[in-house]
């Protein structure tokens, strides 16, 4: 029951670190229709390449026999090398289809998900030794309807090769009189529509299987809100954490911040709402720079750190609302602000030579 509750959670689709942790363990959509099909298509491509060179090969050794029988020679060496010559013509026949369908059933794995190493699959595992664990697995759904399938394709296939050898049953009595180049040649014609028939019901059996194995695969992985969460907690870290440090952060740089406050020239405000501090070095700057700024309560903070150090706080709305929204930290001012700035250092460097 509790698998169940486990399964109707998992409503997410598969993060990209799922889907790569997956194929890492060696878990990757496959389906073995395609593989079926490959394997077959070559096949069929063997028997073409070959069957013609293989065929009249075996006419050319067995001819003599039918046509002239007390003609052939009987000795032991020329029966050894016709048995040899006749026997490297159906391993010819054999081999070369099915080279080419081991080629393709490794074709099959890499065309649907490349090159693919794992380790995970070597490691021993109780659940695979276990019996309750394989007789699980044996009555399990996955296994039902792969029993289904297979059940299924091979009704049409078959089904298939009755409706495309039916035609020539009929001619079965034609074959009593051919040649045995034309029988050939008609068991051959055969062969082929049989082949390419079954390599295209193959075709469209593979692309539903891939779309289903895809479909699946992908439904295995789903995620719960929660398994999401702890990912996301793994890889970008905690938000209580993330959002703490950045608060630290925020506030070391504005201690830092306040601590350029008093060594500042003068402190334009709004006079509440917004505070700017410009510090102006004549050997060290080219134009006056914004040491601190704040809106709201870090305004206010600004202000008394000023008014402790004695530094002169000037109100200028205009230009402490675009000192504050054009001038970042540690930068100096825009040339458009440089009038306003020098008249008001003037006017600050004025009062404090009337002060002393």
């Amino acid at each position: 029951m509790s698998e169940d509750n486990d399964d109707s959670q998992k409503t997410e689709d598969p993060t990209g670190k799922r889907l790569e942790e997956a194929r890492t363990e060696g878990n990757v959509p496959k389906s073995q229709e395609v593989g079926h099909l490959l394997m077959i298509t070559a096949f069929t491509l063997g028997v073409t390449l070959f069957s013609a060179m293989v065929a009249r090969g075996i006419l050319d050794i067995s001819l003599p026999f039918l046509a002239s029988p007390d003609q052939v020679p009987t000795d032991l060496n020329h029966l050894v090398s016709t048995a040899w010559h006749l026997l490297g013509l159906i391993l010819l026949a054999g081999i070369g289809p099915v080279i080419l369908a081991f080629m393709a059933a490794f074709g099959a794995s890499y065309l649907q998900f490349g090159l693919l190493w794992s380790g995970a699959n070597l490691m021993p595992k109780l659940s695979k030794i276990s019996p309750f664990a394989g007789f699980k697995r044996m009555f399990s759904l996955r296994s039902v309807t792969e029993l289904l399938k297979g059940v299924l394709k091979i009704s049409i296939v078959g089904a298939v090769i009755g409706y495309l050898v039916m035609p020539s049953v009929g001619d079965l009595h034609e074959l009593i009189g051919m040649e045995i180049v034309q029988l050939l040649a008609k068991m051959r014609d055969i062969v082929y529509v049989v082949l390419i028939g079954v390599v295209v019901v193959m075709a469209v059996v593979a692309a539903a299987d891939v779309l289903y194995q895809r479909f699946e695969y992908m439904k295995g992985l789903r995620m719960s809100r929660q398994e999401l969460k702890d990912e996301y907690k793994q890889t970008e870290g905690d938000p209580l954490v993330k959002g703490r440090l950045r608060q630290l952060r925020m506030e070391r740089a504005r201690r830092r911040m306040m601590g350029e406050v008093p060594k500042a020239d003068v402190v334009v405000t709004n006079p509440t709402h917004f505070a700017v501090a410009l510090k102006y070095s004549q050997l060290e700057m080219s134009a006056p720079k914004v040491v601190a700024k704040g809106a709201d309560k870090v305004a206010l903070r600004i202000r008394e750190v000023a008014k402790e150090a004695d530094v002169p706080i000037v109100e200028n709305p205009p230009l402490a609302r675009g000192l504050y929204a054009a001038v970042e930290l540690d930068q100096e001012i825009p040339a458009e602000y440089y009038k306003a700035v020098a008249e008001l250092i003037s006017y600050v460097y004025k009062l404090k030579r009337r002060r002393y």
